[in-house]
This record gives C-alpha cells, structure tokens and sequence, in this order.
C-alpha cells in the first residue's frame, strides 16, 4: 500500500481497515497509530509485534465473536459472499500517546480535533 499527498504539516498517520458487511456488524481487521508522517506506504508482511521498529503500534482487531488480536487481519468473508474492506487512512498533526492493543473506539477519540486529511480505499473481495 502506498500513497501520497499529505499535508506538509502532518506528524503521522494512522490507519483502520474494516469490513462493514460482516453478519454481526462491523469487523474491524487492522488498526495502526503513529507511522511517521515520512512514510508513504506500507511494505508487504509487515510485522505483527505491537510496535515497530518506526515506532508505528499495532491496536486490537476483532471480530463479531470478539477475539482480540493485533496486526493486518487480511480478508476472509464466508463463502460465496462479498465483502467490502474499507481503508481509512487520517493525517494526524500529532503522535498520539497510546499503547499498543487500543480499540478503534479509542484510536477515534484520540484523533478528534488532529485530523488535518483522510483518504479511504474500498476493495472487494469474495472466496
């Protein structure tokens, strides 16, 4: 994943990937929180520790039954359906001072008033 154009003013980025058509409601697959604003992209396999090396941290994913994991959670819908997996990415003007494993909810709150620019990417996928 890559991108471009954040304002000149952004600190870091966060990122949330959901999939809205889960059958119990939204499936929250991957939060990210404070990559630093020089990054402008993502590299394939990126490590599932709580924080990395660029200081970038991992918060919960789960699921409709509740399971808390941290890092990407690719797509896996039941069969035979189609699921849209929405990234949103927020330019923050800040780091946000959070540990690692914070819910999505929190990661929102934390952002509230810090957005200086969103972009979002809707994939569909089906198995």
């Amino acid at each position: 994943m890559r991108w471009h154009g954040a304002p000149s003013s952004t600190v870091s980025f966060a990122l949330v990937l959901e999939d809205p058509d889960a059958p119990g409601g939204t499936w929250v697959q991957w939060v990210l929180f404070n990559l630093p604003a020089e990054h402008q992209g993502l590299p394939a396999g990126l490590d599932r520790a709580p924080q990395l090396p660029s200081g970038a941290c991992h918060g919960a994913c789960w699921g409709v039954a509740d399971f808390h994991r941290i890092g990407y959670q690719g797509p896996e819908p039941p069969l035979g359906q189609t699921h849209r997996y929405i990234f949103s990415l927020f330019a923050l003007d800040t780091s946000l001072d959070l540990e690692p494993g914070i819910t999505v909810a929190q990661l929102q709150q934390a952002m509230d008033g810090h957005q200086l620019a969103t972009a979002q990417l809707t994939g569909l996928y089906s198995r």
